[in-house]
């Protein structure tokens, strides 16, 4: 049996929310470390060097509050996953931007969900500030949604941490460079800060 608790009870759609989040948090953590031959599996040389035929930079998205979730299943270590979501007008969501980290762990995992059509030989690249970019590579899609991922070194959270912007960048199938930027101000203070919520969960057999 499987007794799921919080401290106030979850209807059955929160139950599912629950499973989700526990699913994309495991799954997180199992892809940071990706042997060689899964690495970037749609990436080549020659469709790196292409180069977009143009640019345009996403206007219309709107971007809440960095929220830190955590998730602890029974003795396992707690996972712990700091998030930003961008949506479009319609309140679709558009962009989001994960941070998710295993107890005792050195390394996290970075995750961006995109919109699909997006040229996938091509990884997506995050900047922040002024700094140097970084290619995140597309690990798999959904029927709505792309994702890349990559390690998140100690580095690169410090940059996130003292940095005040974070700009992304795709190139979608008519090989358009498609950029949008996202607020980090709050990002320290949230990662750092105690979760929104912690959800537990004891299996007994």
């Amino acid at each position: 049996m499987t007794n799921s608790h919080r401290t106030e009870s979850r209807s059955n759609p929160e139950k599912l929310s629950l499973r989700a989040f526990v699913l994309a948090a495991i799954a997180s953590v199992m892809l940071s470390q990706p042997s060689a031959s899964q690495q970037n599996p749609t990436t080549t040389p020659a469709a790196t060097e292409i180069a977009p035929r143009g640019q345009r930079e996403v206007k219309d998205l709107t971007y809440g509050d960095w929220k830190k979730l955590c998730f602890k299943p029974g003795g396992a270590k707690m996972i712990c996953r700091t998030s930003i979501s961008g949506t479009f007008p319609t309140g679709q969501m558009a962009i989001r931007v994960d941070i998710t980290e295993r107890e005792g762990d050195a390394t996290a995992r970075l995750q961006v969900f995109c919109p699909v059509g997006m040229y996938l030989p091509k990884p997506a690249k995050l900047t922040i500030d002024q700094g140097k970019p970084h290619d995140v590579p597309y690990t798999w899609c959904l029927t709505n949604a792309c994702i890349a991922g990559a390690a998140a070194d100690s580095t690169m959270v410090q940059e996130m941490s003292s940095g005040q912007m974070l700009r992304l960048e795709f190139v979608d199938s008519s090989l358009l460079s498609v950029s949008t930027s996202l607020p980090l101000g709050q990002f320290a203070s949230i990662h750092k800060g105690a979760p929104a919520q912690t959800f537990e969960q004891d299996i007994d057999e």
